[in-house]
């Protein structure tokens, strides 16, 4: 799964909405909305080894923000 280990992010839903015609400001009528296709935004997430608290390592997937806040202690 795409989930951080730590903060639980994880993928969100959006569209994607492509549009036809020519902008006003270019002389055209206008931009029309041609069609909405549904995407996904995914975490930016890492395969970290990390220290647990009981002193175990483990590989997890971290998200990129959560490494560069510290919030885990890599493994050596």
């Amino acid at each position: 799964m795409k989930i951080c280990f730590v903060c639980g992010k994880r993928p969100i839903v959006g569209r994607s909405i492509s549009r036809r015609g020519l902008a006003k400001k270019e002389g055209g009528v206008g931009k029309k909305i041609a069609g909405i296709s549904r995407r996904r935004f995914f975490p930016n997430l890492q395969r970290v080894r990390i220290v647990l608290p009981n002193r175990s390592h483990r590989r997890v997937l971290v998200c990129a923000s959560c490494i560069q806040a510290g919030k885990i202690t890599k493994a050596a």
